[in-house]
């Protein structure tokens, strides 16, 4: 008996829900079998010589097979002698499984000579598609808080600890995290803002190695040494986080208030 094709409702309705659940990216044209046995690989061309006219493909800052790559991942970071250089370097890094998923990189905006550097933990979908950090709703959100203590994207810098969107959403591995945070450290080095403001428990814990949450970290100031210099910290709570439950936002607002007092000289 021949099955009856779902009806345009059913279909709408698997649509929403994959939606809810964070699948809004199609990586392929066709599904892809992922138990099959992968195809062979491709022979290894052979090297071309020096006195060649073709030209050499760009290089890529790859791992040895086999290596510490969160080790690797610090020397390669730690080799970049400005931030443009660690950009360049972090768009050809291959230790991350991260980037072959993502649209594209998301490295920071804002201006870098701003005395506050603020870091979230990784994009989401609409960072991906624009390449730039925050700039969903939890983004204007951000904005807005920004605006509140005389603030904007001109006079502060944005990052994130992952550069790169994991797929659906989903929190980043601790491998993966450990993979990337040689690279944030380095852009905070290269930066060298006054202050840190680090949005939500999952950037504070890990730049702060604390296993306390982020309610108990905020609040407070802390201090990050990143190289020979210490930097005042402030963690505090996620945009995203206070969409979801709005009666903290003065818990927030307090933060961003201490944030003020230091710039101004009083905290």
């Amino acid at each position: 008996m021949p099955s009856t094709p779902p009806s345009p409702n059913d279909l709408a309705d698997l649509v929403a829900w994959y939606a809810e659940m964070g699948v809004d990216v199609a990586l392929d044209e066709a599904p892809v079998d992922r138990f099959a046995a992968p195809p062979e690989r491709p022979a290894t061309p052979a090297p071309v010589p020096i006195d060649s006219p073709v030209s050499a493909p760009r290089p890529t800052a790859t791992v040895a097979p086999g290596e510490d790559t969160a080790q690797q991942a610090r020397e390669i970071a730690g080799a970049a002698q400005s931030l443009d250089e660690l950009r360049d370097t972090l768009d050809r890094f291959e230790g991350c499984n991260l980037r072959l998923t993502a649209t594209q990189l998301v490295f920071a905006d804002g201006n870098p000579e701003g005395r506050v550097m603020l870091i979230g933990e990784g994009p989401g979908r609409d960072e991906d598609i624009q390449g730039l950090p925050f700039v969903g709703r939890s983004g204007q959100l951000l904005d807005r808080m920004l605006a509140a203590i005389g603030l904007d994207r001109t006079s502060v810098y944005i990052a994130n600890v992952v550069p790169w969107r994991p797929p659906g959403n989903r929190r980043p591995t601790p491998q993966e995290t450990a993979v990337c945070r040689p690279f944030i450290e380095r852009q905070i080095e290269l930066a060298a803002p006054d202050f840190l403001v680090l949005l939500g428990g999952a950037a504070a814990s890990e730049l702060l190695d604390s296993r306390m949450g982020i309610l108990k970290l905020r609040g407070r100031w802390h201090e990050m040494r990143v190289g020979a210099r210490p930097i005042r910290t402030m963690p505090t709570l996620h945009p995203a986080y206070l969409l979801r439950q709005p009666l903290h936002k003065r818990l927030a607002w307090r933060d961003f208030l201490s944030l003020k007092e230091a710039l101004d000289g009083a905290g």
